[in-house]
């Protein structure tokens, strides 16, 4: 997560520097950009073409997250192994891959659509709907494949069971998603939702000619987009006469999960971490520092003002499986998914290989969430400490034609 590619275009577009960003791109992906920046009829919501989700008739719902596939099209195989072996054993409703979809090393476009049909295959073949966001990564070859996350976009949603929506004119982040998820029993009522943000890649090298030297340097979540969540959750609110409960996926930390870990801002020690802990009732492992930006979005603040988004789940920071309650917000981790990418050290590297499931029970107008991780390590998965590379699996004939 250390190295900053050369170009961002969330950073760039942040700055106001469109045209700067669009000339560097290639033509397929400038005109992916310009078609996103430019469209005034996305919504935040699934297309009308896409899977429409709705409780059981039990009143459950099941959510699998993973996170970090993050590979090329060479994708280890058993990231994917562990991707079927979930999705076998927990039947579930919906899936999200929260964030680094795909990493560098993919040199064509073609190598783009066979990375990203890799991971999304599993789903596919099993008439799962499913949704991703974006991390600090999925640009990372963008230079060499001309391919950036507009495009990716387009390929995502070219799936018949992607419920991603299109980018919102104006609007920070790529295919900022609100997924409805209906009741089990009330004809036309919506029960619940699935928020998707992007968080972006990495701060800009400077604002106002200050540099970011001994701060984090990943990217954040900007106040647009903690307005326009703000926004759509009062206008839910108006339409239905009611809160609508709902869960939220970033890739990127909020500052919030330190603080909840440590028990306060400033605290580091072991009799700290002791009292968050038992404050905010933590069960998991953290075995890496929590990344996020330098800056503080205001998203949790949103959050506790609205009290419709009971957690915030998060990967990026691929050996941390954490989860507590943060006053009244559940904030957690889901584990790396991809075995390509980096885990623990030595010989325990993919100990940690995973993904979080989220059961909802329908109850009147509230909804109740219990959430576990499921490991590779449990479903009979070579958890050797080296790289599995396999041949990209046969891509679509709807693929091959974008």
């Amino acid at each position: 997560m250390t190295d900053r590619p050369p170009l961002s275009r969330r950073t760039v577009l942040t700055a106001g520097a469109l045209g700067a960003v669009t000339a560097a791109l290639p033509l397929s992906a400038a005109n992916a950009a310009d078609a996103a920046s430019t469209s005034g009829t996305a919504s935040g919501r699934p297309g009308p073409r896409a899977p429409r989700l709705r409780f059981r008739s039990d009143r459950t719902f099941k959510v699998v997250q993973f996170n970090d596939t993050q590979d090329d099209e060479r994708t280890d195989r058993r990231t994917v192994e562990l991707m079927e072996k979930t999705l076998d054993q927990e039947k579930p409703d919906f899936v999200v891959i929260n964030g680094d979809v795909i990493t560098g090393g993919c040199e064509t476009r073609l190598a783009v659509k066979q990375a990203i049909n890799n991971v999304v295959s599993p789903m596919e073949a099993r008439r799962v709907p499913w949704a991703v966001t974006y991390g600090n990564h999925d640009e990372d070859s963008l230079p060499q494949s001309g391919v950036d996350e507009a495009g990716m976009l387009e390929i995502y949603r070219s799936y018949d069971f992607n419920v991603n929506a299109e980018s919102i004119r104006g609007l920070t982040g790529t295919s900022n998603t609100i997924v409805p998820i209906a009741s089990s029993s009330r004809k036309n009522r919506e029960a619940f939702a699935l928020w998707l943000i992007d968080s972006g890649r990495y701060a800009p090298s400077k604002i106002n000619g200050q540099n970011f030297d001994g701060y984090p340097t990943w990217d954040w979540l900007r106040m647009d987009q903690v307005s326009w969540y703000r926004e759509q959750s009062q206008g839910l609110e108006k339409r239905l006469g009611r809160k609508l409960p709902g869960l939220m996926f970033i890739h990127i930390a909020l500052w919030e999960h330190r603080f909840m870990w440590w028990g306060g801002v400033d605290t580091r020690t072991a009799a700290d971490a002791a009292r968050g802990k038992a404050r905010h009732g933590i069960v998991g492992e953290r075995n890496e520092d929590e990344c996020p930006g330098p800056f503080n979005s205001g998203m949790f603040n949103a959050i506790l003002e609205r009290g419709d988004v009971k957690g915030v789940f998060v990967g990026h920071d691929h050996i941390n499986d954490y989860v507590g309650d943060y006053y009244g917000v559940k904030l957690g981790y889901a584990p790396g998914t991809g075995f390509g990418a980096y885990g623990l050290a030595g010989a325990e590297r993919n100990r940690m290989r995973g993904g979080r499931v989220f059961e909802l029970t329908e109850n009147g107008d509230d909804v109740a969430i219990e959430t576990r991780v499921v490991y590779a390590r449990d479903l009979g998965i070579d958890l050797t400490a080296n790289d599995q590379p396999m041949e990209p699996l046969p891509l679509p004939a709807k693929q091959q034609a974008l």
